[in-house]
């Protein structure tokens, strides 16, 4: 049983088939826990009041195949404190914004693009990228990936019940993309929960690694993690399409792109949560790092395909590959949904080439970790939208990695990861 920790890692434990329906617990401190181990009286996190336990529960209906062996299942559990859900749990904070849409009267639906690099050992105890000269954007094949990973991350997925629609070779040596089919919100967001553990741990099994980090090599391409989105109404109709619009989409889907763009700079911590993800969040990089959107543009943040009808959805270019899915995915429908309810008004979407600005007047993210979360504090609605809790508890723990940040004598101007990245970030992403 495996759940989403405050930094998105996952954490479980192995209990036996005849005792999985009791579930299990853990100590509820680990969600005031530094990447190495640090403790801090983070808000939820218990640490003043005796290391509590948090409970976790699984459905025994979601079990799917594990990679390790046969004789293994995965599910991914909830969790709950004395007698009601946990609300620092990024998996409670989805739940609760997908029942903040079903009063509104509509069911989401979510599919995940996942970006990363392989990795080989350097031979001086660190990491590089898998050498592979002949690699070149949606390559295929040998040539693609001579190494086979691309094939046994493939095969196996299929195998333990992850539906994938589509994987590439990306833009830089040895990067990847893997875009998982789109499903309801919650199974969705659990999948490539899932399914990014499964990534890393065959490239393990291999002697390689791979990382989602967003940038792991300064110089050269950054990797995202991008939400897309849409609802459907009462009736099973899509409700985001509308063919009498220009771009056809719906006066709902204009609202949510308003929503989006209105609560930008709060979104950009939970979906760029380390300090190395603003190496990546900058102009002309491709990185979703504007408050706009457009129509099949990949300069802005918010992107509507051109199919229109059924194909129609809004899909969130902000999330850096380090992002805790199941709370980015939460914010993305938190701020859509904001735009709804207070009946936000879209803005004209981007019509030039965005590499320099994204428009103008627009506002773009934060430079860095501290200032996303001082946006984000900032925007009482959506936190109060979000849910109070979990926001208390991520910014306390954020501080305190940017602040551990700052005070190594770390910055985002080197051409090479700083040591505190390459410790606290590369071995968990």
């Amino acid at each position: 049983m495996l759940w989403p920790d405050h930094l998105g890692l996952a954490r479980g434990k192995y209990v036996p088939g005849c005792l999985a329906h009791k579930g299990s617990a853990f100590c509820v401190t680990t969600f005031a826990m530094a990447y190495d181990r640090d403790l801090i009286p983070a808000p939820g996190g218990y640490l003043m009041d005796g290391l509590k336990d948090v409970h976790g529960s699984i459905d025994l209906d979601s079990l799917r195949p594990s990679w390790e062996d046969d004789a293994t299942g995965v599910a991914v559990a909830d969790l709950s404190i004395e007698g009601g859900p946990y609300a620092v749990s990024s998996r409670t904070a989805l739940e609760r914004s997908l029942d903040a849409w079903s009063e509104l009267g509509y069911s989401v639906k979510v599919g995940i693009e996942l970006e990363g690099y392989l990795l080989e050992p350097d031979g001086s105890g660190g990491w590089k990228r898998y050498e592979n000269p002949r690699s070149m954007v949606y390559g295929t094949g040998p040539t693609g990936d001579p190494s086979g990973f691309f094939d046994d991350v493939m095969f196996t997925a299929e195998r333990c019940g992850f539906s994938i629609e589509s994987a590439n070779v990306e833009f830089d040596e040895s990067q990847f993309e893997f875009t998982l089919e789109y499903d309801d919100a919650l199974k969705a967001a659990d999948d490539a929960f899932v399914f990014r553990v499964l990534v890393r741990e065959l490239a393990i099994k291999r002697g390689l690694d791979f990382t989602f980090l967003g940038k792991p090599f300064p110089a050269l391409s950054g990797s995202g993690l991008h939400t897309n989105f849409s609802l459907v109404d009462g009736d099973g109709n899509p409700a985001f399409a509308d063919a009498g619009d220009e771009h056809g989409i719906s006066a709902l889907g204009r609202q949510c792109l308003a929503g989006l763009v209105e609560h930008h700079q709060a979104l950009t911590a939970p979906s760029a949560p380390t300090a190395n993800a603003y190496r990546r969040l900058q102009p002309g990089t491709l990185a979703g790092c504007w408050a706009n959107w457009g129509v099949d543009h990949r300069n802005v943040t918010n992107r509507l395909p051109t199919e229109g009808g059924s194909s129609m959805r809004i899909e969130s270019r902000l999330g850096d590959g380090s992002m805790n899915i199941h709370l980015g995915v939460a914010a993305v429908l938190t701020a859509a949904r904001l735009g709804v309810i207070n009946d936000l008004e879209c803005p004209p979407a981007l019509s030039t080439d965005g590499f320099e600005d994204g428009g103008q007047g627009v506002a773009r993210s934060a430079t860095s970790l501290d200032e996303a979360l001082d946006h984000l504090e900032a925007d009482a609605v959506f936190c109060d939208a979000l849910g109070h809790e979990i926001v208390a508890n991520f910014v306390a723990n954020k501080r305190h990695e940017s602040e551990r940040f700052a005070a190594s004598g770390a910055t985002l101007d080197s051409d090479e990861l700083s040591d505190f990245e390459l410790a606290h970030y590369l071995p968990y992403h």
